[in-house]
């Protein structure tokens, strides 16, 4: 069985990402990260969903991106809410957070001498951020290669994106599939301090929309 470090934030996409490169025959070291987001209560989820999907390691890390500020998800600035989702950048995104993230996974994953990498990125219904899209993945691994000591012996680093051409609806039926708990997840931008979501930020949004087009009711907001 060939083992992948997984980006896991405990949000719908990156469980369900995980779940679908386990189902294809990944064993799994999960890594999440505390960046400083004000919805730091992903990570609670995120351990949740790791221990359901029974990864072999789960690591966290702390690289607080609040000192370098820039985002309503990282500093004093108000997160949008009933926005029209465009092809406009929102001021959600986090400066070069998944450039950060994955960076991290390949340490993890050089230094375990693993050499898959998987993230939950989607480049349909997602928030028009720009490290989301599949050239950027594209790139990163290309990068990944030339920037290791073992891409340069001859490895091979491979960036896995399982649900990166699917809509939220199909994201969230495939989870369905495979036994997902989507009443673990946690996607809200902005919660309260109880961390009910606040069902009106992009991310809110979003889930709310994939969830009625897939016709089901969505169990974390029930």
């Amino acid at each position: 069985m060939s083992s992948l470090v997984v980006l896991l934030s405990g949000g719908l996409d990156s469980y369900t990402a995980a779940a679908v490169l386990k189902a294809e025959g990944f064993d799994l070291y999960a890594l999440s990260v505390g960046y400083g987001q004000r919805h730091v209560i992903e990570l609670d989820a995120a351990r949740a969903v790791a221990a359901r999907l029974g990864v072999r390691e789960h690591l966290e890390l702390a690289v607080d991106l609040s000192k370098v500020g820039g985002s309503a998800l990282t500093a004093d600035i108000a997160v949008p809410k009933d926005r029209a989702l465009d092809a406009s950048i929102p001021v959600t995104y986090v400066p070069a957070r998944n450039t950060v993230f994955l960076s991290l996974a390949l340490a993890w994953a050089e230094a375990l001498g693993v050499f898959d990498i998987g993230i939950g990125a989607n480049a349909l219904d997602y928030s028009g951020y720009p490290d989301c899209r599949p050239e950027y993945l594209r790139a990163f691994e290309a990068m990944a290669n030339l920037a290791t000591k073992a891409g340069v012996q001859g490895h091979r680093f491979h960036i896995h994106a399982p649900l990166l051409a699917m809509t939220k609806a199909e994201i969230i039926r495939r989870g369905l599939e495979l036994g997902v708990d989507h009443g673990l997840t946690h996607s809200c931008y902005d919660p309260d301090p109880s961390g009910r979501p606040c069902g009106h930020c992009d991310s809110c949004v979003l889930r709310a929309k994939g969830f009625a087009e897939a016709g089901c009711a969505d169990p974390a907001t029930d």
